[in-house]
């Protein structure tokens, strides 16, 4: 027995394989599809989150079942934590629900990629580099693509700004128009509280060539996470100016919003 189905044996339990493999996916005669998914490495993947997100952060999700079953779909959510914790624990409530589970796609920053093994890594559990052209494809390909229209201006967000959103950009929307992909709008919370970031050193992030230098502790907290995902919103593909665009947007913007909110009050505790 080859090391890899040994870890497989031991980590992943027969009724999470049959789980993934109930999902279908894509994937060629190698095991792979043409953006490096892997079924095998999502099964030992889903076998780690899930201890991370039920015995770790605890997550509470609500409305996950709002997901639509099957066609392109776009879900949009803050961003948050230094750390792109909250797309893995989005990822894994859409793939563990037992109706109708879905194995998302997440546009991830550029830098990751550029990590060596993490980029093959992330690839191999549903990862894609977060440009317009890879969202478009999916989106063609019916998949359902996670995306935080804040980019790194969410990620990287002090703690005195903590669920604060800032600016979406708008490409999310033209692409939702264009493939008629339904928005599921995402409130995260509790994933500021997990690398509180009290600075940013930007001459040494520039220097290293990484999105930021955070001055937080070197530690993830436990933080108690609450996943809100609000109703599908559906927009036409008529062809309208930019600032129309932009009213779409902040509707989307304003829904996460509220979303937040609900978690906000939800909680009882940090962690």
């Amino acid at each position: 027995m080859s090391l890899a189905s040994f870890l497989k044996t031991r980590l992943v339990p027969a009724e999470l394989e049959e789980h993934i493999n109930r999902i279908r996916k894509p994937i060629g005669s190698l095991g792979y599809d043409p953006w490096g998914y892997n079924n095998e490495a999502m099964k030992s993947g889903l076998s780690l989150t899930k201890q991370i997100y039920e015995k770790y952060f605890r997550v509470q999700a609500h409305g996950v079942e709002n997901i639509p079953a099957d066609g392109p779909v776009l879900i949009i959510a803050n961003h948050s934590g230094q750390l792109p914790i909250d797309g893995l624990l989005i990822g894994y409530a859409l793939a563990s629900r037992e109706k109708d589970a879905r194995i998302p796609r997440a546009m991830i920053e550029r830098f990751f990629p550029t990590v060596p093994w993490l980029g093959n890594l992330l690839n191999e559990v549903g990862a894609v580099l977060g440009d317009p052209v890879n969202c478009a494809k999916m989106l063609a390909n019916n998949e359902a693509v996670i995306v935080f229209p804040e980019g790194v201006r969410g990620s990287g967000k002090l703690y005195q700004d903590r669920y604060q959103l800032k600016r979406f950009g708008n490409g999310f929307m033209h692409l939702a128009m264009k493939y008629k992909a339904p928005i599921v709008p995402v409130g995260v919370v509790g994933c500021e509280e997990t690398i509180p970031a009290i600075a940013n050193i930007k001459p040494l992030a520039k220097a290293l060539g990484i999105p930021y230098a955070p001055v937080a502790m070197p530690v993830v907290l436990p933080a108690k996470v609450h996943l809100n995902f609000g109703a599908p919103m559906y927009f036409d593909d008529l062809e309208i100016p930019e600032e129309q665009v932009t009213e779409r947007v902040e509707k989307v913007k304003a829904e996460i919003s509220r979303l937040i909110d609900k978690g906000l009050s939800e909680r009882k505790r940090l962690f």
